[in-house]
């Protein structure tokens, strides 16, 4: 196969694989775009996780928020909690790595607060973990999953969302996330900020 022939494939699968999250889960899209807007709107923050890939959405997400987006605007309350490596390793250490985000949740999240969960299986076990240590808190969930929503989506509950990835492949899956997140931080910011001037 010619590499021109490799890339063209990447790219056609990349692009089915965003057609049809959008026919299937764009209504909830907007739906977690006006839950995440309510929350910053009441004072509330977003606390985001995931491992590899996932981890790295969940830092790009909080950076759009804290920073911003397309327009100025004041920051918005988001926390990704992949990045104090003091943190992540400690918990890992004197507990599991299955608390890693969970025993963060705990300390730092409040009822009202917002979870946004990552994870292209649906199964992390430290991403579980840290739905439960949400709920327990008062917390809804948001989930970006993939495949067929792994134990995650089994696991949320009534109030809770999952946007799922309507492909396999764990690249394309990440490839539909960060254009998910980019849709979220874009009805945010109209939805808070915007709305009247576009």
């Amino acid at each position: 196969m010619e590499p021109l022939t490799r890339i063209e494939r990447h790219f056609a699968a990349s692009l089915e694989a965003k057609q049809r999250t959008l026919e299937a889960m764009g209504p909830r899209i907007v739906q977690a775009a006006e839950l995440l807007a309510d929350r910053l709107r009441k004072a509330n923050k977003i606390l985001i996780c995931g491992n590899g890939g996932s981890a790295a959405d969940a830092q790009h997400f909080a950076a759009e928020l804290v920073n911003r987006f397309e327009i100025e605007r004041p920051g918005l309350a988001a926390i990704a909690l992949t990045t104090d490596s003091s943190a992540l390793t400690s918990i890992a250490n004197d507990y599991a790595f299955e608390q890693i985000f969970a025993r963060q949740l705990r300390a730092l999240g409040r009822p009202g607060d917002v979870l946004l969960a990552i994870s292209t299986s649906g199964d992390s076990p430290n991403v579980r973990v840290a739905i439960d240590a949400a709920r327990e808190l008062g917390m809804t969930t948001l989930a970006l999953t993939g495949r067929d929503g792994g134990a995650m989506a089994d696991q949320l509950g009534v109030d809770d969302i999952e946007i799922r990835v309507a492909a396999r492949a764990t690249a394309r899956i990440q490839e539909t996330h960060i254009l998910i997140i980019h849709c979220l931080c874009d009805l945010v910011d109209w939805l808070l900020f915007a709305k009247e001037q576009s």
